[in-house]
């Protein structure tokens, strides 16, 4: 009889282990999901200032833009905001592809009207994608004081 006893017990304790592994395995294969979608995303990010345009300028505005690139479907979306330019925006765009310091035409504009705390989203090409994430765009921020732009920084993947 203690032998059974003892049989049993050993029969669902394995029952039991054996129950909490599968339970395990499936939180680590959701996690494993979640990995795959997060390592299609790149987040990347830049702080606007005068004295990064080519060439600077005295303005005291600042800003900051904010992007995360899936680079399964390459949409890009992006966050900015700013403060301190010297009048409204008048346009701002991502150009590229131009290594810091350098100039380059627009790669991707952003739309109208340009405000503060704005959002934007657009689907680039292979090539652009690649460009990004090398960092080799900038964002751009223009007023009508600086027409070839009052900030600027360029984009970079964070760590």
């Amino acid at each position: 009889m203690i032998q059974r006893r003892q049989a049993l017990r050993l029969s669902l304790a394995t029952l039991t282990v054996s129950a909490l592994a599968v339970i395990s395995g499936c939180g680590m294969m959701k996690s494993t999901s979640t990995d795959m979608a997060s390592a299609n995303m790149v987040a990347l990010s830049t702080q606007l200032r005068a004295g990064n345009e080519v060439p600077p300028n005295a303005s005291q505005a600042t800003g900051t833009v904010d992007a995360v690139l899936n680079k399964e479907t390459n949409l890009l979306r992006w966050k900015v905001s700013y403060t301190g330019l010297s009048g409204p925006a008048s346009m701002a765009h991502f150009h590229g592809p131009a290594a810091v310091g350098a100039n380059a035409g627009v790669a991707l504009p952003w739309p109208n009207p340009v405000t503060s705390s704005m959002e934007g989203s657009a689907t680039l090409t292979p090539a652009q994608s690649a460009e990004l994430v090398a960092g080799r765009w900038y964002a751009n921020i223009h007023t009508a004081m600086h027409p070839g732009g009052e900030i600027r920084g360029q984009m970079m993947v964070k760590n």
